[in-house]
Parts: C-alpha cells; structure tokens; sequence
C-alpha cells in the first residue's frame, strides 16, 4: 500500500499547510510549474518526489525533471504531464500517447482547476490536483491525496489548502 500526495502549481510557493498534508505521504507527485527549487526541496524533505516541468519552469527544474513520467507503482501504471487537456478534448498528441501507453492513471496540472474524471474511453482516471499556490485565478488552493493498493487507486481525498486570496 502506498499513500501518494498529488500536487500542481506551486508556482515558487509552499507554506505549512501543503506540508502538514503530504508529511505522511509515502510518495508526493507534482505536475508542474513548480516555480523554485525551494519547492522541491521542501518535499524531497516529507517524501520521496517524482515531478514533471510545466511551462513556467526554469533552466534547473528543467535540469532536473523530465516533461512527462512514466511508471508504475503497486501494479498501477501512472502517466503525468503538466499540459493535458481533459477527456475527450485531449491534443492528437497526448491521444496517441495516452493510446500508447495505457496507464490506468493520467496526471497533469496547467488548467489550475481540480478535476477528477473517468475516462471510459481509454479506461483511466483523469486527475488534475488544482493549484496549490497563491498565483493564478483559482479560488481555492488544492491537493489530492489517495492510495494505491493491489493493483487499484482507492480512499481519493480532496484537500483544499484555503483560499488563494486569503493567505497570511
């Protein structure tokens, strides 16, 4: 059984709230625009880390992480890039790679808007975490958090972190 932390959008920010959430995590997923490497210091601190660039990213996190991951982790393949578009819109592209790979789970960020979906099409769940920093027009920041044991996602929480407005 694994505990995953799913992140997006830090855009250079973190504060106590997104680590008191991910501090019993057992891996923590960030889709992109991290923002700073302070970001991912901080969560290679709570956990071991697995993220993608988005397009705010800079030379280093560039250096560091790759535009898409692909693995698998207690039987459930993963796939996570920071542009993905929503079922069915996705692009050509991502189709066919989504086509190619099949993962069970797609990850992306980018849109700032928390959505889960099942796509019947390709059998997969669709999960976008939201924005978990204070840049951008989102209301309310968000990460998700969920389980994956014997071969299945399970117990998929929704976090809201607070109001990007109303931050101390």
């Amino acid at each position: 059984m694994a505990l995953i932390g799913i992140i997006s959008d830090t855009h250079g920010y973190i504060d106590d709230r997104i680590t008191a959430h991910l501090s019993d995590c057992d891996e923590i997923w960030h889709a992109g625009d991290i923002g700073k490497e302070e970001v991912t210091d901080t969560l290679k601190h709570l956990a071991p880390l697995r993220a993608v660039y988005g397009n705010i990213d800079g030379g280093k996190l560039r250096a560091e992480f790759p535009e898409e991951q692909i693995f698998t982790i207690n039987g459930v393949s993963i796939y996570m890039i920071h542009i993905g578009g929503y079922p069915p819109r996705y692009t050509a592209k991502l189709k066919k790679r989504l086509d190619e790979l099949k993962p069970k789970i797609f990850i992306c960020g980018h849109s700032h808007i928390l959505k889960v979906i099942p796509d019947q099409s390709r059998n997969l769940i669709h999960i976008n975490p939201g924005a978990a920093g204070k840049h951008g027009f989102h209301k309310m920041r968000t990460l998700i958090k969920l389980t994956i044991e014997d071969g299945k996602p399970k117990d998929l929480k929704v976090i809201e972190l607070g109001e990007r407005a109303s931050l101390r």
